[in-house]
């Protein structure tokens, strides 16, 4: 039986994800309504994408009893609001990455979700790609031995977004690119916890950071170095370097490309028929692919980005944005 998708917001993330999905099997996902913020521009995208309905607002998605899940794809600020609503209506959810704006509003929902019996996973995508399980392999070969140094980083010129630089629209380096270089140090790092943290950056008039970087130390001298910019466009690679050798991986946010001691790894991805909007876009296909995985298993998680990552990276990136100084206004009971 196939997933029947309702999209949340009507955006270009939006977009990439449904023309992903038309990539699909037909019987496996199905798209059946779009919402946004206003009727005309879901209807456009409804047009676009050959989505049966659309409405103005997420209410109506959420009462729609023909869709069995909804993909949040609105602004990080807009994501707990929209996530809450969704479960609490009977729609197993699948929310953009950064998850919330924080521990608290992430832990709330996780805990919903498992309350009301109901799938939830934050879009990482990346942790989809073939790449990562190639990556995972290749350490449980030993090809490069005890990994001791990670080195990652991602970085843009975005100024002129203003959901990248503003405040109030959840805007800053750590939470929009940041969280990348973060979710991929925890991927390789998996269960180990951090015993140092340091981060420092470069605040906007706003109040927000374009550039960051952080040091984060982990037992058994293990250590990571990550950078983020909404400023500059960083050479976007993720290094890792053990004992034996090192692995490196060009785009690691969408990769396709892996390069080890012995080999050079590449995919090919997903062709939608239309263009895109970001790099290696249609890759979206294997996190929804995954997420029809999970609920005809009767997962409520799915093992790749599981709820205790997706809470630990929450509390990663707060104490990142605390060392750095940003505080939104969803922070104040946290800080406090």
């Amino acid at each position: 039986m196939a997933l029947k998708w309702g999209i949340a917001s009507a955006g270009k993330i939006s977009h990439d994800f449904v023309a992903s999905i038309h990539t699909l099997p037909s019987s496996n996902h199905e798209v059946v309504a779009v919402a946004a913020r206003s009727l005309d521009i879901a209807s456009k995208f409804a047009q676009i994408h050959s989505i049966p309905r659309f409405y103005r607002g997420y209410e109506n998605l959420a009462l729609d009893n023909d869709i069995n899940i909804i993909y949040v794809g609105a602004i990080h600020p807009k994501h707990y609001s929209i996530t809450k609503m969704m479960l609490e209506n009977g729609k197993h959810v699948l929310c953009e990455k950064p998850f919330t704006m924080n521990e608290n509003q992430t832990r709330e929902l996780l805990q919903l979700s498992k309350k009301n019996n109901l799938f939830l996973m934050e879009a990482v995508w990346s942790r989809c790609f073939p790449i990562y399980q190639e990556l995972t392999n290749q350490i449980s070969t030993d090809i490069i031995g005890d990994i001791i140094y990670i080195n990652v980083c991602l970085g843009f010129p975005l100024q002129n977004v203003p959901r990248c630089v503003n405040k109030e629209l959840g805007g800053g380096g750590i939470l929009d690119v940041g969280v990348y270089p973060m979710q991929f140090v925890q991927y390789v790092y998996r269960g180990l916890k951090p015993i140092k943290f340091v981060g420092r950056g470069h605040l906007n008039e706003h109040g927000t950071d374009d550039t960051a970087a952080a040091v984060i130390v982990y037992p058994n001298n293990k250590i990571a170095v990550m950078s983020c910019s909404t400023k500059v466009l960083l050479p976007n690679e993720a290094i890792v370097v053990g004992t034996k050798g090192t692995i490196r991986i060009p785009t690691f946010w969408c990769p396709t490309k892996m390069v080890t001691p012995e080999k050079i790894f590449e995919y090919e991805l997903p062709k939608p028929n239309i263009p895109l909007n970001f790099q290696n876009g249609g890759g979206m296909a294997y996190e929804a692919e995954e997420v029809r995985r999970c609920i005809n298993l009767g997962l409520l998680e799915s093992p790749r980005m599981p709820h205790s990552e997706t809470l630990e990276l929450s509390q990663l990136l707060d104490l990142y944005r605390k060392e750095v100084g940003v505080i939104y206004d969803e922070d104040v009971i946290l800080y406090e």
